[in-house]
């Protein structure tokens, strides 16, 4: 079938449950991608901050090679090897002691959601943020604080406050008596690349040790290096309880994981929660490779040079466009705010050969692989300024 002829047919049989560009990508390496036609794109998007090392990472390819020669996928009910190296790693460079391994983020916050409750002995009530994004399983779409993803799926699953970001006086005033947990994460990404005050999460974690409840942290966009450091947290110098990671954790390769204390874990026996494919051996081998990549070839010091200079470029364009409400990031995760729908931007970057993202209906999003450079970067920034100035 060609492309156009397996677009026609997606629209014919895939659920409806995305509004898709009509084009078909086909293949890609590092920042690129090509689709059916043969024409190249840009990746600011990079799966929706999935592909960190970017597409078909050789040391990426080669582990899925191997690891799918040797074993791709057992019962949990014995030991595997890359499984307890991946949870030795996230363990060893972060405040965790253990890990369960599912196969998304949303899967991972419904294991916090459900190990937070297990932990309160009864206490089942977690304050969520406005604006928040947690996922579309039942309790993670309960725990999301945004309305418009609750419509139509009612009741949703009971225990859940939501308060405004960024505000510890309404986090106070919502713990009560039920209340196990709070549930935050770091950046707001879903939302709008929203960044906390600098007190914030600090205050959150000694708001939560004197309640004697639970910090959790969701980290399935802003974590594994996206923010320039391994994890977002490690910006506030202010660890949590329980982390949930996912997207860029095996750089495409479908995972998911829960972080959590040793004391907190415990609460957790067997039986308790379960993934099928959670912590396969191909997923944790290709994780492995991931955080020893990210570690060792300087990608997240790219991270933290290329955030800024886009993030000037960004800036630069704001001073020039007085439609640019604001420019706000950390790494690169950045968001450029509009006075207007940003899908007309969207579709204009993607005829130009440019894939970037629009959240939350007027942020331009970009989520680029950590290992974009400089020249890229400008070549994006060319192109925006060419579309904004025919506006």
């Amino acid at each position: 079938m060609t492309g156009e002829e397996l677009i026609r047919e997606g629209q014919r049989v895939l659920a409806n449950t995305y509004t898709r560009h009509p084009i078909l990508l086909k293949r890609g390496k590092g920042t690129q991608v090509w689709d059916s036609t043969g024409k190249a794109y840009l990746d600011f998007v990079g799966g929706i901050a999935v592909c960190s090392l970017g597409h078909c990472h050789p040391k990426v390819v080669q582990a899925l090679e191997e690891q799918a020669k040797e074993l791709i996928h057992c019962s949990n009910l014995y030991y595997i090897g890359p499984q307890v190296e991946l949870a030795q790693r996230l363990c060893e460079h972060s405040f965790g002691e253990r890990v369960f391994f599912c196969n998304s983020g949303t899967e991972a916050n419904e294991a916090a959601i459900k190990l937070a409750r297990k932990y309160g002995e009864g206490r089942y009530e977690i304050i969520t943020m406005e604006n928040s994004f947690h996922g579309r399983t039942m309790g993670a779409l309960s725990a999301t604080g945004q309305k418009k993803f609750h419509k139509g799926f009612e009741p949703l699953l009971p225990g859940f406050q939501y308060v405004p970001f960024d505000d510890l006086k309404a986090v106070e005033g919502a713990i009560g008596p039920q209340t196990c947990a709070v549930m935050v994460e770091p950046i707001q990404a879903e939302g709008g690349v929203i960044l906390p005050s600098p007190d914030y999460l600090k205050g959150l974690r000694d708001l939560c040790d004197r309640s004697g409840i639970l910090l959790i942290y969701d980290e399935v966009q802003v974590g594994m290096g996206r923010t320039g450091m391994l994890f977002a947290y490690q910006h506030w110098d202010t660890p949590p309880h329980i982390m949930t990671l996912a997207k860029s954790l095996a750089n495409g390769v479908p995972i998911g994981a829960m972080v959590a204390t040793e004391a907190v874990a415990q609460a957790f026996s067997p039986g308790n929660h379960a993934a099928t494919f959670g912590g396969n051996p191909l997923a944790t081998r290709v994780g492995c490779v991931v955080i020893d990549t990210l570690l060792g070839d300087g990608i997240l010091e790219n991270c933290q040079d290329m955030g800024a200079y886009l993030m000037e470029g960004l800036i630069n364009l704001k001073k020039r466009y007085a439609f640019i409400q604001d420019v706000r990031g950390i790494g690169l995760i950045i968001g450029a705010e509009l006075a207007f729908e940003g899908k007309e931007i969207v579709e204009r970057c993607l005829e130009r050969g440019f894939l970037i993202n629009c959240t939350a209906g007027t942020i331009l999003r970009f989520l680029p692989p950590l290992i974009v450079t400089r020249d890229e970067i400008d070549r994006l920034l060319t192109a925006l300024e060419a579309i904004f100035a025919e506006r």
